[in-house]
């Protein structure tokens, strides 16, 4: 009987990395080092599309100073106008007088002029919606693509933010963000760590940001 003896040598290329190809000892299992994270991974939606999918019409989108709204009344064609609302919050509309918009959601405010103009045509029908929600922004700065300042018209993460601003340039400290939040004369400082959250840890520094808020890419 011949014994035909097989040596097995792994080929130059495809070979099973070996422990001197494993990642250094100082990067724990699954994590990726800061200054290596390429702005990419920044969730893959550009900021034009991440902005039409943000309703200023919906009900939880609350009106603020300087956004603009279209006002009108069917079948009331000399009732119908652009309407944009005072940096005291107030709006003044035919029939209805001085209304408190600011703080109201859209629903809120058409039953407001619908209360106010019934008074004068019964069976009046009122539609509002925001043509500009200028008044509600965020702001990124720092190390990222486009900074400046962004529409909150509905609600936004920080990693939503980061993809507005056009994600991280490559030398950002991407687990050094911080999100400035200020309160009356308060302002706090709020810690974001991106890569618990591309690895699905501590999630819950993903908040949803609110008017002026500030996202510092470092």
């Amino acid at each position: 009987m011949v014994l035909l003896l097989l040596a097995v040598h792994p080929a130059a290329n495809g070979s099973v990395p070996t422990d001197a190809e494993s990642p250094a000892l100082g990067t724990p299992a699954g994590e990726v080092p800061a200054a290596e994270v390429p702005a990419a991974e920044v969730p893959a939606k550009d900021a034009a599309s991440s902005a039409d999918e943000l309703d200023a019409n919906s009900d939880r989108y609350r009106l603020r100073p300087g956004d603009l709204l279209m006002i009108s009344v069917w079948k009331e064609t000399d009732l119908q106008s652009e309407v944009l609302i005072r940096p005291d919050g107030g709006i003044s509309f035919a029939l209805a007088g001085e209304i408190e918009a600011a703080g109201h959601t859209v629903g809120e405010l058409t039953h407001l002029l619908e209360v106010r103009v019934r008074k004068y045509i019964p069976d009046a029908v009122i539609t509002v919606t925001v043509k500009a929600a200028a008044g509600n922004r965020i702001y990124v700065i720092g190390k990222v693509t486009r900074a400046g300042d962004f529409p909150l018209t509905g609600p936004i993460d920080v990693m939503q933010a980061l993809t507005l601003a056009g994600g991280a340039t490559p030398f950002a400290d991407l687990n050094g963000i911080r999100i400035l939040r200020r309160d009356g004369d308060h302002q706090s400082s709020l810690r974001f760590h991106y890569n618990d959250i591309v690895h699905g840890r501590k999630l819950d520094q993903n908040i949803l940001l609110q008017n002026g808020d500030t996202v510092v890419v470092p």
